[in-house]
């Protein structure tokens, strides 16, 4: 992996960023860093990028006239039946006659 050289361009770039960030004091080296960041981006822009696989010539169900199922929410039964409750979901003393 090449390193941006630091030319005066790119340390102008480095004080414009740091001035718009508001001139913080003693950060002048991380905006030089960002303007490399910056620069090595502008030089080579796909570099990193792993490519998309829904671009370029993938068709999607949809397209291919297959029917998109569509989500079911399973219903939410509760406890079990015969089950003991929790958290007070019943009564827990004898009822009277019992």
């Amino acid at each position: 992996m090449s390193e941006t050289p630091v030319t005066p361009k790119l340390r102008e770039r480095a004080r414009k960023l740091w001035i718009d960030a508001g001139s913080p004091e003693g950060r002048e080296d991380e905006y030089l860093e960002r303007a490399k960041e910056l620069a090595g981006m502008e030089s080579s822009p796909g570099a990193g990028l792993e490519p998309n696989p829904l671009a370029d010539g993938v068709v999607t169900p949809a397209e291919r006239g297959s029917p998109v199922e569509e989500a079911s929410l399973q219903d939410n039964l509760g406890e079990f039946p015969g089950l003991q409750t929790d958290q007070g979901g019943g009564t827990h003393a004898p009822r009277r006659g019992e």
